[in-house]
């Protein structure tokens, strides 16, 4: 029997209207989907953290013979079929229930959460692709995406800043105040406070373009460049001591003083860093690019009697490399020391090649002693100073006055001497005389040559001179002076002419890769440097040493270096970068929260040819950095860390930042630029751990006058003992790009009790008194010389309560008042009620410890 179905005949109407509705459901169910997953964001960080330790490319480590890293393995093992989630054997060990086949393994500490399970459902069901890392593929500037609010941008990164905002559903916050902006911008830009002039003066400026007019007058600062040498000191490693029980002082503050100047002129960043790999390779090389060279010369060095100046040698190799590729590479390469790399595609072969362009210096991995105070290792450049040269110069003229003295003696000693020698009528002391001088003298003098003759006497001369002399004369009282006159010149010139250890590559060296990093294992084929594999090949005809290196680092299709320096500028302005992981840009690094804002800076700073100025002016005149950083409660619940920028950055200065506006505020700051670290107020004998012989005193030489208020910048730092008052800091040992921000008491007891802080509020006050007499008036110009901004009705209240139960306090004690006023050693008018000093200087003080007074708003 068949079977027939009618179908209804439809008109053409209702095909039409059919076919319609098909088509909006078809599109909503597209509208409906979620976008593909983004390989880099959303699947490389779990595989990355939980996978790759174990099926990555380090082929000792490798389990199973899997590699998860690479689409093509992964699919040929079948731990993925791509479009069949079901097939995937990666997806039956992550939702597996039994312990023996889970992965990750129970004993790993790893899990995988329901999101990341389905996430990789949903990735494999889309094809399983792979791409590469987003920070390995050159920047290619995007256009600026659109955006409702067309009025808020400034320039573009406004634009891209915005478009996150309001995807997110929020608005940003309205511009900062002007005195807020003019402190902000003070802290970020020179890191000194504004005065209450230059606040008022800003703030009732009305030009449209008084902004623009601050922070081009704050860029042309002289100290623009101290305040941005900050963060290139604690990438560079700099400090003024070697480190180790010994901790020599060194001369690498002169170094220090070359990178103020190159940032306040603004030198290209690509030829600030060419200077400092490859200052002394390039064609007649200048005094100042060999200077600049000792950036790789800030490292530890080890002088202790059992350390083994070849393994400390290599050590000093490692730092260069680390340092080298965390500053400009962004990427944590000291893994593949001892191992391929566990997440990123770095090899040993990769590590050694890059090594290889710092294995040609003349060092012995130990530094030389040039005074119980100096131990430096050459290469070195010596660069007296006009003072030096002129007391050099003085020295060795007391050594000619005393040689010239002596003179006459020793010629007789000499004659008397050689008179001596035939006195039985042969050469007495013939068996000591060097070659053929026996012979001559046994020959009549009419038998020789004129020449023969000349040569006798300058040799017998000689003779006396190094062998003879110093035993005749050492009970002379000229030979005392001279000993005396010559031991102050070598000490002198050990001690006090600076001596800057900077690079060389004078003695190149056989570079093989050693096995577990033992530099006492090398093993395989001799390397030559070549950059990391996976990164753009060095073109045909650059050198294949640090300058090639330096060079390599700024081709036009380099992934990472503008990036990374990019990435820096977002965190010095708002806090924390684009990449929050600024040390590191490799696999496990965060996903950028701005990729296209990321990318269009980078390509950005290239084409501005590599000027920092003009980047920092773009940062910083954008409407992102202007906005408020008050937050309401809800877009505190909606974006916590300010990653999508809703609102101005709010964070604590650094403490060397916050002893210079301490100093600023107080007026007690010396502004001189440049020159020797000085020795500000620290703890009683906060060196003294290092006294373990006699052969240093290592008591702290406390400063005096100008010197106790120089910049933070200038303090001495001492490698083993960092200074105690810059908590937060960098130690200093090895490079650091992202300093640490903790909050403990610490920090409170040293802003509080310090003698820096204390001396700086008890000459605040001081000049509040005299400013004017009323108390209100005094309390307003101390907290404006601190904040900034004109006090509220309430801060006065506040401030004349406080200062009401301290002046009780201290009338009732005035052996506490004046002791609290004699702090440090600035002199105090005498003619100042002791007590009513005390009482405003602790107000003066609980000012600088203001919320306020320590966060750049």
């Amino acid at each position: 029997m068949g079977c027939s179905i009618s179908i209804p005949r439809v008109r053409p109407m209702a095909v039409t209207a059919i076919a319609s509705l098909a088509w909006l459901l078809a599109t909503s169910a597209q509208a409906d989907a979620p976008p593909p997953l983004d390989f880099n964001r959303d699947i490389r960080p779990i595989l990355s953290e939980n996978c790759f330790y174990c099926h990555g490319q380090d082929a000792n480590k490798r389990q199973a013979d899997l590699r998860l890293d690479v689409r093509e393995a992964a699919i040929a093992a079948g731990a993925i079929v791509p479009g069949t989630p079901g097939s995937s054997s990666l997806l039956e060990r992550v939702h597996s229930t039994d312990p023996d086949v889970l992965m990750p393994p129970p004993d790993s500490n790893r899990r995988l959460s329901d999101t990341q399970k389905k996430l990789l459902d949903r990735w494999i069901a889309e094809g399983a692709p792979y791409e590469p890392h987003w920070a390995f593929t050159p920047p290619v500037r995007p256009a600026a995406p659109p955006v409702n609010r067309a009025d808020w941008p400034r320039n573009e990164i406004d634009r891209f800043v915005l478009a996150k905002i309001e995807a997110a559903g929020l608005t940003p916050a309205p511009e900062a105040d002007r005195a807020t902006l003019i402190r902000r911008l003070h802290a970020d830009l020179v890191g000194l406070p504004p005065t209450p002039e230059e606040v008022d003066a800003f703030v009732a400026d009305p030009d449209p373009q008084a902004y623009e007019t601050l922070v081009d007058r704050l860029l042309a600062s002289p100290h623009y460049g101290e305040r941005m040498a900050l963060p290139w000191l604690d990438a560079a490693r700099y400090a003024d001591s070697n480190g180790f029980q010994q901790d020599g002082d060194t001369w690498q503050w002169i170094w220090r003083d070359w990178v103020v100047k190159a940032l306040n002129t603004d030198m290209p960043f690509d030829q600030f860093s060419i200077e400092q790999l490859a200052g002394d390779l390039l064609p007649d090389a200048t005094q100042d690019q060999k200077i600049a060279s000792a950036f790789n010369r800030n490292h530890l060095l080890n002088g202790e009697g059992g350390a083994i100046a070849e393994e400390q040698r290599f050590n000093n190799l490692f730092d260069r490399v680390d340092t080298t590729s965390t500053t400009w590479l962004g990427l944590t390469m000291a893994c593949a020391q001892c191992h391929d790399h566990k997440y990123d595609p770095i090899t040993r072969t990769d590590y050694y090649g890059l090594l290889d362009a710092f294995n040609r210096l003349p060092e012995t991995g130990a530094p030389t002693k040039y005074s119980t105070r100096i131990r430096v290792a050459p290469p070195l450049v010596e660069l007296p100073s006009a003072e030096n040269t002129a007391r050099v110069a003085a020295l060795e003229a007391e050594i000619e006055a005393v040689e010239a003295e002596s003179k006459p003696v020793i010629d007789a000693l000499f004659a008397a001497w050689k008179q001596g020698l035939f006195a039985d009528g042969t050469p007495a002391d013939a068996k000591d005389l060097p070659g053929k001088l026996p012979q001559l003298l046994r020959t009549p003098a009419a038998d020789l040559t004129d020449d023969q003759n000349k040569e006798t006497a300058r040799s017998l001369r000689q003779f006396f001179d190094s062998k003879v002399k110093r035993t005749l004369i050492k009970t002379l009282p000229q030979e005392a002076k001279y000993e005396a006159a010559r031991k102050a010149l070598d000490e002198y010139k050990g001690d006090q002419v600076p001596l800057l250890m900077v690079m060389s590559d004078d003695a190149p060296r056989d570079t093989r890769i050693l096995d577990r990093g033992d530099y006492l294992s090398p093993i395989g084929e001799k390397l030559e440097f070549l950059p990391p594999a996976f990164l753009p090949p060095l073109p045909e005809g650059f050198p294949r040493n640090r300058l090639g290196l330096a060079r390599w680092l700024f081709l036009p299709n380099h992934p990472l270096t503008a990036r990374v320096q990019v990435n820096r500028m977002w965190q010095q302005f708002f806090g924390t970068g684009l990449v929050k992981t600024t040390e590191d840009m490799g696999v496990q690094s965060e996903y950028p929260t701005h990729m296209q804002l990321l990318d269009w800076l980078a390509v950005e700073f290239r084409e501005r040819g590599w000027s920092r100025k003009r980047m920092h002016r773009l940062l910083v005149t954008s409407a992102t950095y202007r906005q408020s950083s008050r937050v309401t409660a809800d877009a505190l619940a909606a974006d916590p860390e300010n990653r999508l920028h809703a609102r101005g950055s709010r964070f604590r200065m650094p403490a060397m930042v916050l002893r210079d506006l301490a100093l600023a505020a107080s007026g007690l700051i010396d502004l001189t630029l440049g020159g020797r670290p000085v020795y500000p107020y620290q703890p009683d004998q906060i060196w003294e751990s290092l006294a373990v012989t006699k052969e240093r005193d290592f008591t702290y030489p406390t400063s005096h006058g100008a010197d106790l208020y120089r910049r933070s910048l200038y303090t001495f730092w001492r490698r083993t003992v960092s200074p105690a008052n810059m908590f937060d800091a960098s130690n200093r040992q090895t490079c650091t790009v992202r300093a640490s921000l903790t909050n403990t008491p610490l920090h409170a007891l040293t802003t509080l009790n310090d003698p820096t802080w204390v001396e700086a509020a008890r000459v605040l006050a001081e000049r509040s008194m005299k400013h004017t007499s009323g108390l209100d008036g005094r309390l307003a110009y101390a907290f404006r010389r601190v904040v900034g901004r004109t006090p509220t009705a309430y801060d006065l209240e506040s401030l004349t309560r406080m200062h009401g139960r301290q002046l009780a306090v201290y009338r009732g004690d005035r052996t506490a008042a004046s002791q609290l006023v004699s702090v440090g050693e600035s002199a105090r008018d005498e003619s100042l009620d002791p007590a009513e000093h005390a009482a405003l200087a602790s107000v003066c003080l609980a000012i600088l410890n203001l919320d306020e007074a320590l966060t750049r708003e």
